[in-house]
């Protein structure tokens, strides 16, 4: 096992950043490829696609609200060195794909129809799976589980397994979802759903991690560094509309028969201590579908994927060899 990594090539070095730069990025660099799809109404989306040394499937990497692509460089990295090739993009408003016009400040994250997500994400797999090995399967967190869960519902020809990382079935508000909902569509019927609420402020720098999603300071520290010197990575609050979008997205995951209609076998991650979205709903929902499984993460905030290591490596171990029960 080489210097630095775990055993599924996770940086177990305390020199992280460093072990990122010089070893984790120019890796992915030679085996990318980038290009720019037109996702629904044209609209363009950043997309990349990794090519494992003999590859045993594929796994589409798809992040969570305010995230991006290079946020996940660490997943994707052991991914690879795992004989998964990657397929991965910026969802609409995140990143280095596409924004639309007029909004307040560039950090604000908007969508007009969730369900332009869900349109993108199908876009992106009938364009760029076609060429890659299968079984083809789906690592998806937060937001981009709630796309994802929508998608495993319209689509039962795709994915061989799907792996939610503390989807967001229900998005924690702050308030009852029918008070956010309301107010998120007063301020869109006075044309500022584009606008993030008062109380929520634009990106202003440095995050503290206290307050964040994360448990790992270094991995924190790390990104958040990378955040900061790059505008097209500040993502940080919602838009009026995206909040009225997000808080409808529970009753479409869980309509009547629509868990019940995904035919894949499905792995959702439940974090501990989890501030962003919802347990119960996860629950509710995973029960449902036909070969579903939960496993709950002790110890962890939303973002397990920047947990310690003593809580991170088990887990994603736990990810990997549910990928390859795929091939078994």
């Amino acid at each position: 096992m080489p210097k630095d990594f775990s055993e599924d090539f996770l940086v177990s070095s305390e020199d992280y950043g460093s072990v990122l730069s010089k070893t984790v990025l120019p890796f992915l660099s030679a085996c990318r490829r980038d290009r720019t799809l037109q996702g629904r109404d044209r609209f363009p989306l950043f997309c990349s696609v990794f090519n494992a040394e003999s590859p045993i499937g594929t796994v589409l990497v798809l992040h969570g609200f305010t995230e991006n692509t290079f946020k996940y460089s660490e997943l994707i990295y052991s991914l690879l060195r795992n004989h998964f090739s990657v397929v991965a993009y910026d969802q609409r408003g995140h990143g280095r794909s596409g924004r639309v016009e007029k909004l307040p400040h560039p950090s604000v994250t908007h969508v007009s129809r969730f369900e332009d997500y869900v349109d993108d994400l199908e876009i992106v797999c009938d364009t760029l799976l076609l060429d890659l090995p299968k079984p083809w399967m789906i690592f998806a967190h937060s937001m981009g589980g709630a796309v994802a869960s929508l998608f495993l519902e319209r689509r039962h020809d795709v994915f061989s397994a799907a792996a939610l990382c503390a989807p967001m079935i229900a998005p924690v508000t702050g308030v009852p979802a029918a008070v956010a909902s309301s107010m998120a569509k007063a301020l869109s019927l006075r044309n500022r759903g584009r606008s993030n609420p008062f109380f929520m402020k634009p990106y202003a720098g440095p995050e503290d991690f206290e307050s964040s999603c994360a448990t790992d300071p270094v991995r924190f520290a790390w990104y958040d560094a990378q955040k900061a010197s790059h505008q097209e990575y500040q993502n940080s609050v919602p838009s009026a509309r995206w909040i009225a979008e997000s808080v409808a997205v529970t009753k479409k995951i869980l309509a009547a028969g629509a868990p019940e209609s995904i035919s894949c076998p499905v792995l959702l991650s439940t974090a501990e201590h989890d501030n962003s979205v919802l347990p119960e709903p996860q629950k509710l929902f995973i029960a449902r579908v036909p070969a579903g499984r939960h496993l709950f993460v002790k110890d962890a905030r939303h973002e397990i994927f920047r947990s310690v290591n003593k809580v991170f490596f088990p887990w994603w171990h736990e990810i990997l060899s549910f990928f390859r029960e795929v091939n078994a």
